[in-house]
């Protein structure tokens, strides 16, 4: 029993840390074919890069479950309950943020030119909560869950992660927050704050006795 567990976590860290890298590294695609001319109207560089996006976004979901499972063999009840909270706030704004780039992919197959994609995002949009929950404040809480677990991983005396994972992150977020020209740049920061997931992760564990 003790070496299936012991698989299964294996398995479980290998795929985190490789969804440490791919992550950020599909989220740099992305970033980097927004840039390039006409990626932003419908076509092959809007239907690129947003499936880029979706599939990065989709691989922040082993990376907040093992940033949590950094958080499970230490703290108090609350400190566990806050935990909790902090990945149930986590991937509440990651199923946002896949809802929003779902829209954008949706749209940008559907619409025949720009005018049309503005029109067929405005009819959307226009859908009462849709603006809130999916574009304006939803999505945020990804980040500010994301953050919270780094930051919860990165202190106290039994901290697996150093101070600067969480200060990455929030450089990272604020930059592209300001102009998503910076989202390579974001994406970058990204992948050095999540960096010691992939020494964790490549760390085998042994079976208990």
């Amino acid at each position: 029993m003790n070496a299936s567990r012991t698989s299964r976590a294996n398995r479980t860290s290998r795929a985190a840390c490789y969804a440490a890298v791919g992550a950020p590294a599909l989220m740099a695609l992305y970033g980097g074919i927004r840039l390039v001319p006409g990626s932003r109207e419908p076509g092959l560089g809007w239907t690129t890069g947003h499936t880029a996006m979706f599939a990065g976004l989709l691989l922040f979901a082993p990376v907040l479950l093992a940033l949590r499972r950094l958080l499970a063999p230490r703290g108090t009840t609350g400190g566990r309950l806050a935990a909790n909270a902090a990945l149930g706030t986590a991937f509440a704004g990651l199923a946002a943020s896949l809802v929003q780039i779902g829209i954008d992919l949706c749209v940008g197959l559907a619409a025949a030119d720009k005018g049309e994609q503005v029109r067929l995002f405005q009819r959307v949009q226009d859908v009462p909560g849709v603006l809130p929950a999916v574009y304006q404040v939803g999505p945020l809480l990804f980040y500010v869950g994301l953050l919270a677990l780094l930051v919860a991983a990165s202190v106290g005396a039994g901290r697996a992660l150093r101070w600067w994972s969480p200060v990455l992150m929030l450089l990272g977020t604020v930059a592209s927050g300001a102009d998503l020209a910076f989202i390579p740049l974001a994406a970058a920061c990204y992948l050095v704050a999540l960096s010691p997931l992939v020494r964790l992760g490549a760390a085998p564990r042994t079976a208990l006795a």
